[in-house]
C-alpha cells in the first residue's frame, strides 16, 4: 500500500492566521500532540523570522523524536544558517526552503529574471545540503507558474540534492482537475522525479483545498501539507483531519496509508482550537460539534435503527464519544497524575501540584468534573512559561449595582515580588477590571477582542475568557478559565500582559 507522508504546518502556516499568537510552551504542547497524532513531519516555524520562532523550533526539535521536525527558510544563506542552528539537535534535521516561481511573483516581488531565480534556488539547495540530509524545496505560487519553467527549475534543484519538491497552490486558485494534471505533468517530465517526494500544499480560497489535495494524491503526490482545523492565512489551508479520514473511509478507491492515529484527531483539534483561540464552526467536517448530530426525525429514526444509515464515520473513529465522570473531589493525587498522563500530559511535579490544587478547588464547587474540565486545567499549567517574572492576581473584587458605577479592586503580586492594590471604575464590570489592571503597566492597552464561553455544559460549567490586546504596537492573546467569568476575565487580561513580557524578553535575545 502506498504511503502518503503527512506534513503538518499548523505551527508555521497556521500560526500566520490573523489573530493567532502562540508562545513557545503552547507550540511545544501542540507539537507533542501532533507527534501522538502520528504526522510524519512537523513544520515548527520560521527560525530566521524572530527569536521567539527560533526558540520554539529549537525546543520542539529537541523534544519531538517520532516525527521529523522542520523549519522554513528563504533561499538565502543567512536563513539556512539560522535554521541549522535551530534544528541541528533534531533526530532527522530537515529544512524547507522556498522561492517564488510565478511570473507575477518573480517580476513584482523578487524583481528577478527566471535565470536569476533558478540560480538562487540551486545555490540555496546546494548550501542547505551541506548541513541537512533532508531538503525540501518549494516553488511558491507553483500553480500559477509556467509549466516548462517549473520543469526546468525542478530539474536543477533535484540535481542539486533536494529530497522533496513542494508544488503549492499558494493562493488557492486551482481546480482539482488542473491541480491533479499539474502533478501528472511534473512527475512525467522532471528528471529524477522518481527519486524524490512530490508534495501538495493547498489553500482554501475557493473552498477546494481538500478536493485539490486528493487530486494530487490520485496523480502521484506522496506527501500532503496542511493544518489542523484548516487554519491558515486568508481562508486557510487544507484541513489534515479531513484528508486523513477521507483516505481511511474511502480506502476502497484510495489504497494508501498515512500513519495517522485517527483516535487522536478530536483531541488534537480541541487543543489547537483552545490554544489558537480559533473557534471550530459547528458544521465543520470531521471535528465540528454537529458532525455527528442528527436533528431531522427521519435521520434520528434511521440512526437509532442502524447508525450507518446516516453516519459514514463513527464518532469513536476520531476519539469522540460520551465521557463519564472522570474524577471527583475525593480523588487523590496519584489518580490525578495517572489521568493526566493518560490524557497525554507530562507535567513537572510543581505544575502537577498546581493543577491538582485547581482541580480540588473546582471539585469542591462543581458536581461533576468532566474530561473537558481536566483538559482545560492541565493545558493551562502545561503552557505556562516561568522563566520570566510575571504578574499574579491575588484577589479581585467588583462592586456593581444598576444605579452605581462599577468599581473593581485588585491585589496583584508584581514581577518584583511586591503586592500592589489598584482600583478603577468602568461603564461595566469587565471594563472596570480592565481599567484597574491597566494601571500596572506603562502606556495604553487597547482591547481588540474579548470573548467568554462555557467549558462543558450546565450552570456550574467553567467559563473560559479569551482576550486579545494591543500593547506597544504588539498584539497578544491571554486566556484563563474559572467558574466566575469576572475572575477568568481578570486573569486572562494579566495573562496577556505576562505574555507580552515574555515576548519582550525573547526579542531582547539575539537569534543564534
Amino acid at each position: 500500500m502506498r504511503k502518503i507522508d503527512i506534513f503538518d504546518t499548523t505551527l508555521r502556516d497556521g500560526e500566520q492566521s490573523a489573530g493567532i499568537n502562540l508562545n513557545t510552551a503552547e507550540k511545544i504542547e501542540i507539537a507533542k500532540q501532533l507527534e501522538r497524532l502520528g504526522v510524519t513531519i512537523i513544520e515548527a516555524g520560521f527560525p530566521a523570522s524572530s527569536p521567539g520562532d527560533f526558540d520554539a523550533v529549537n525546543r520542539i526539535a529537541d523534544t519531538v523524536k517520532n516525527s521529523i521536525v522542520t523549519g522554513l527558510a528563504r533561499c538565502v544563506q543567512k536563513d539556512i544558517d539560522t535554521t541549522w542552528e535551530a534544528l541541528k539537535v533534531a533526530e532527522q534535521p530537515h529544512i524547507h526552503i522556498f522561492l517564488a516561481t510565478s511570473p507575477i511573483h518573480m517580476e513584482y516581488k523578487l524583481k528577478k529574471s527566471p535565470d536569476q531565480v533558478v540560480e538562487q534556488a540551486v545555490e540555496a539547495v546546494k548550501y542547505a545540503k551541506k548541513f541537512f540530509p533532508l531538503v525540501q524545496w518549494s516553488a511558491e505560487d507553483a500553480f500559477r507558474s509556467d509549466r516548462e519553467f517549473l520543469v526546468r527549475i525542478m530539474n536543477e534543484v533535484v540535481a542539486a540534492g533536494a529530497t522533496t519538491i513542494n508544488v503549492p497552490d499558494t493562493v488557492g486558485y486551482a481546480s482539482p482537475q488542473e491541480y491533479g494534471a499539474l502533478f501528472k505533468f511534473l512527475l512525467e517530465n522532471v528528471k529524477g522525479a522518481e527519486k524524490v517526494k512530490f508534495s501538495a500544499h493547498c489553500h482554501d480560497d475557493l473552498g477546494m483545498a481538500t478536493a485539490n489535495t486528493i487530486a494530487a494524491i490520485e496523480n502521484g503526490a506522496t506527501q500532503v501539507e496542511g493544518t489542523i482545523n484548516g487554519i491558515g492565512e486568508r481562508a486557510g489551508n487544507v484541513a489534515l483531519e479531513e484528508i486523513a479520514v477521507a483516505l481511511h473511509i474511502r480506502n476502497d478507491i484510495y489504497p494508501v496509508e498515512t500513519g495517522i492515529n485517527l483516535q487522536e484527531i478530536k483531541r488534537t483539534s480541541q487543543l489547537v482550537s483552545k490554544l489558537t483561540n480559533v473557534v471550530i464552526q459547528p458544521n465543520k467536517a470531521i471535528v465540528g460539534k454537529n458532525a455527528f448530530a442528527h436533528e431531522s426525525g427521519i435521520h434520528q429514526d434511521g440512526v437509532l435503527k442502524n447508525p450507518e444509515t446516516y453516519e459514514i464515520i463513527s464518532p469513536a473513529l476520531i476519539g469522540e464519544g460520551e465521557v463519564p465522570l472522570v474524577l471527583g473531589k475525593h480523588s487523590g493525587r496519584a489518580a490525578f497524575r495517572d489521568r493526566a498522563e493518560t490524557l497525554g500530559f507530562n507535567l513537572s511535579d510543581e505544575k502537577l501540584n498546581k493543577a491538582f490544587t485547581e482541580f480540588k478547588k473546582l471539585a469542591d464547587r462543581k458536581k461533576e468534573i468532566t474530561e473537558e474540565d481536566l483538559l482545560t486545567l492541565l493545558t493551562e499549567q502545561q503552557v505556562q512559561i516561568e522563566d520570566v517574572p510575571l504578574y499574579e492576581l491575588k484577589t479581585v473584587q467588583v462592586q456593581y449595582g444598576t444605579e452605581n458605577i462599577p468599581t473593581a479592586t485588585a491585589i496583584v503580586l508584581t514581577p518584583e515580588g511586591l503586592e500592589k492594590t489598584v482600583v478603577a471604575t468602568g461603564s461595566g464590570s469587565v471594563e472596570a477590571i480592565f481599567n484597574t489592571l491597566e494601571q500596572l503597566v506603562q502606556g495604553d492597552i487597547h482591547v481588540i477582542d474579548y470573548r467568554v464561553k462555557s467549558v462543558g455544559k450546565g450552570r456550574d460549567a467553567l467559563g473560559e475568557a479569551v482576550i486579545n490586546i494591543r500593547y506597544d504596537d504588539v498584539s497578544t492573546t491571554g486566556r484563563n478559565s474559572s467558574q466566575d467569568v469576572l475572575e477568568a476575565s481578570a486573569k486572562a487580561y494579566l495573562n496577556a500582559i505576562n505574555r507580552h513580557l515574555i515576548q519582550v524578553s525573547l526579542r531582547a535575545q539575539p537569534v543564534s
